[in-house]
């Protein structure tokens, strides 16, 4: 590999983000195959996903926390921030177990962030060093590859860049599968979903996670890359 790392870069670097890519493509594909299937199970009481969301913050003794519609396909996401819980459409008023797993897991965020769980807060504190470290990455990572022999440190440079991202997208794996883990129990618990359907929530999370997995998994191949690029060109 390391002929090839030397006399074409970025060929190198194009193979694993296409690899990368079609996983991420094929996992994502699974994702909408998997939540589709399971929006056609309904839930107990017929509950939509606002309405779960809402009864797990009321459990959980959380009352600053707005659920609150948003546009897009799986843009489901809570902010911090403003302290919302943003559902997508189908989300929002749909009465089944997907609807109600990602309500549940989304609503998992805002419980972490209400008990301080620890890898949330490492991966809060992380953001503005990650926004900082994308804002430049690849315009430093294309200096450095253009000029690595004459100064590699500027390649070094965009390792450590690229490091603080691939950092984030792993202090970001145990974040999402601890809320995925609250979402299922807490599913369990309130009644919300039966022991038949209960598996249906968590093989739908699973897929969700695996997203994630393969993101953090490519970030680092792509970082190994440039360490062994870096470390060829001081040969």
């Amino acid at each position: 590999m390391e002929p090839m790392m030397q006399s074409n870069p970025y060929l190198m670097s194009y193979i694993i983000f296409g690899v990368f890519a079609l996983l991420s493509y094929a996992v994502s594909a699974r994702l909408k195959y998997k939540f589709k299937k399971y929006a056609k199970v309904p839930v107990n009481n017929q509950m939509t996903g606002c309405e779960v969301a809402e009864k797990m913050l009321r459990d959980h003794g959380i009352n600053d926390v707005r659920v609150v519609m948003s546009e897009g396909v799986l843009s489901d996401h809570y902010n911090p921030a403003t302290k919302t819980v943003a559902l997508s459409r189908a989300v929002y008023g749909g009465s089944n177990v997907s609807a109600a797993a990602v309500a549940a897991h989304e609503c998992g965020h805002a419980v972490q962030h209400a008990t301080l769980y620890s890898m949330l807060q490492l991966r809060s504190s992380l953001v503005p060093v990650v926004n900082f470290a994308s804002t430049w990455l690849q315009w430093v990572l294309l200096a450095g590859i253009i000029f690595i022999h004459s100064f590699p440190g500027l390649l070094l440079a965009g390792i450590l860049l690229f490091a603080v991202t691939t950092l984030f997208s792993f202090v970001t794996l145990p974040v999402e599968i601890n809320a995925s883990y609250r979402a299922v129990k807490w599913l369990d618990h309130a009644g919300i979903v039966t022991y038949d359907v209960k598996p249906y929530a968590v093989d739908a999370l699973k897929w969700a996670a695996y997203t994630y997995v393969i993101a953090a998994l490519g970030s680092l191949a792509q970082l190994v890359y440039y360490i062994l690029l870096f470390l060829g060109s001081r040969r």
